[in-house]
């Protein structure tokens, strides 16, 4: 049985109208093709400025999966869960903007975040995409190692140097900055980049961390030469470790392009992946820290018997775990409750921008073998309980 039931633990901070709010929602995403109807509708109304929808998905996708429009409007929510020992990220969740200006815009963002962070416990980490510094088009063709033009070498040269303003503002005033993960095809431009920047701010102990998805393959030989290279030259290695978000998409562009799948070949072999890199940190806790980014149970229960093993203490500083704000409550609430480092990933931004990063947290939400169906069973339990409080 699992340790991560308690749904009283869970929902502390949920009033039973929102949580049968909820329930509403989850049984709706439940079922795919009724999903994606919904998201093209929603994407239909909102380019074309219907102002009731706006309020539809405040109401609804919004509320459940973001913390305000604004970061002074999530200080609310960060505040509700540093009460349970629960951080956020702050997660500025502007999708699919390709211009300098927008990437300009993000990266002050950014540094605002750090600002915010600085000193403040509740928020412990401060994160990124790397789209919103820069195309993705243009990742790419870095990554393939193509010949760029010289507006693109210029173009290339405004990313990096955003990559630079803000680690080194991380580093100045010491907050941890973490860099999501995209998709393969692009990521060999970022991990370059990161690997840089961990290099020369890494010195002390881990500022600038990267992001490792595990349904990859060839990940743990990437943490095996990463290791290497930060102890030859003597840096801190930081991860966040997912287990992706881009499944459908890398297997249909690997397939189209007659390339090998990048993508393990079962959710076990995932599994099995994402377990071994628990180990890897574990077993390298001199050089590296980690932030358990997951869903799963049985990898955060797994994590949590080796820190025992290791005779760790629960807030040890160099072991983070997150969840996405919205869902697995219970598994966040427990973590904080027993005085592990948990935190929410926290989404914000304005609600028409933001409708791309909602629909996407719809659609992974349907994908994800048995997550609606867990969300969904632990809100009709602790809705039951209530009832039987009464």
């Amino acid at each position: 049985m699992s340790i991560f039931n308690d749904t009283k633990i869970a929902f502390a901070e949920k009033s039973t109208a929102q949580l049968e709010k909820a329930k509403w929602m989850f049984t709706a995403i439940k079922y795919p093709s009724l999903t994606n109807v919904g998201i093209n509708v929603l994407n239909f109304t909102i380019k074309n400025n219907f102002p009731f929808v706006t309020d539809l998905v405040k109401n609804t996708l919004f509320e459940q999966f973001c913390g305000g429009e604004t970061r002074e409007q999530s200080m609310k929510v960060v505040d509700k869960m540093f009460k349970h020992h629960v951080g956020s990220i702050f997660d500025y969740a502007i999708e699919g903007k390709e211009e300098e200006a927008a990437f300009d815009t993000t990266c002050e963002e950014i540094k605002e975040n750090i600002k915010f962070a600085i000193g403040n416990l509740a928020i412990p980490f401060v994160v990124f995409k790397p789209t919103g510094f820069g195309r993705l088009d243009l990742y790419a063709d870095v990554s393939a190692g193509k010949e760029l033009t010289s507006s693109e070498k210029e173009e290339w040269k405004r990313v990096r140097n955003r990559y630079e303003e803000v680690c080194k503002m991380a580093y100045d005033n010491k907050v941890i900055l973490m860099i999501d993960a995209e998709e393969s095809w692009m990521q060999d431009a970022v991990d370059h980049l990161v690997n840089e920047m961990m290099e020369k701010y890494n010195k002390e102990k881990a500022y600038i961390w990267n992001t490792i998805q595990m349904y990859r393959t060839g990940r743990l030989e990437y943490l095996a030469h990463d290791l290497e290279r930060a102890k030859s030259k003597n840096y801190f290695l930081g991860y966040k470790f997912v287990r992706g978000a881009y499944m459908e998409k890398e297997r249909e562009r690997a397939a189209e392009k007659n390339y090998p799948d990048p993508i393990q070949p079962t959710k076990e072999a995932t599994d099995n992946n994402y377990n071994a890199a628990v180990d890897f940190v574990l077993e390298n806790l001199d050089r590296v820290a980690a932030f358990f980014g997951t869903h799963n149970e049985k990898s955060t229960e797994l994590a949590i018997d080796k820190m025992k093993t290791l005779g760790l203490a629960h807030d040890d500083e160099r072991l983070h775990f997150g969840q996405l704000y919205g869902m697995s409550d219970n598994i966040t609430y427990w973590l904080g409750e027993n005085k592990y480092n948990a935190c929410k990933y926290l989404p914000y931004g304005p609600v028409k921008d933001v409708v791309p990063y909602l629909t996407r947290r719809a659609q992974e939400n349907t994908s994800v073998a048995g997550q609606t169906g867990r969300e969904l069973s632990l809100i009709q339990k602790e809705l039951e309980r209530r009832r039987k409080e009464k």
